[in-house]
């Protein structure tokens, strides 16, 4: 369980970063219009006109895109999550910090996994190189596959573990933003997500994150 650092410790208070706000369930519901608002614009009037300007990219970024694949990510967040299960058994306890760990790994697995099986099947958005080729850029509701590029498993993969920490340690806030915004720019930079994928892909992780760190904090202190 998470502990406080303290014996002061209010419920709703987090030892992870001080008194934590509830979340905000209007705030996101705002957030997710706002969201779709934004997406909607970018999708017809950004994403193609990016794409074909970062055109020359995709090619010699191949490389790199295997040694970041989902796959890799997947295992290394797995084998982490595993070895803190392994600590807390051998040893009795986890502290906070690796606890949130954990929680933030097991959190970006799953929040990919319903990314990877059901929104990109849902929404269908050919990848950037399958657009490039002549594929229409659209919606093809419920005709999508894994390979489908709506919304971005990379961004929902690391929204989510930032999410967790975003909401147990409110000083993580800026650096992990930080590292979202890059991650994105090169996403976008390599051709292989729209614009539109990366902020759908962050918005639908780091919404997760939170969820799961709020559901967390509520049952341990």
């Amino acid at each position: 369980m998470l502990q406080g650092t303290g014996s002061s410790q209010q419920p709703g208070e987090s030892a992870l970063g001080g008194r934590t706000p509830r979340f905000p369930n209007l705030m996101w519901l705002l957030s997710l219009l706002m969201c779709i608002l934004v997406v909607a614009v970018v999708f017809v009037y950004f994403d193609l006109p990016i794409a074909h300007r970062f055109d020359w990219v995709l090619a010699s970024a191949e490389s790199l895109a295997a040694g970041f694949a989902s796959v890799v990510l997947l295992g290394v967040e797995a084998a982490v999550a595993l070895a803190l299960v392994i600590i807390r058994i051998t040893r009795g306890h986890l502290s906070p910090f690796r606890e949130a760990t954990a929680l933030a790994c097991l959190t970006s697995i799953c929040a990919y996994a319903i990314n990877d099986s059901m929104l990109k099947l849902f929404f269908g958005v050919p990848n950037p190189a399958a657009v490039l080729h002549g594929t229409q850029h659209a919606f093809n509701l419920l005709s999508g596959s894994s390979n489908s590029s709506f919304p971005s498993g990379h961004m929902v993969l690391a929204g989510a573990f930032a999410g967790v920490f975003m909401r147990l340690y409110r000083t993580s806030i800026l650096p992990f933003s930080a590292l979202l915004l890059i991650a994105a720019v090169l996403l976008i930079a390599g051709n292989w997500h729209f614009v539109s994928d990366v902020i759908a892909g962050t918005f639908v992780g780091v919404s997760a994150g939170l969820l799961a760190g709020e559901v967390w904090l509520a049952h341990s202190t």
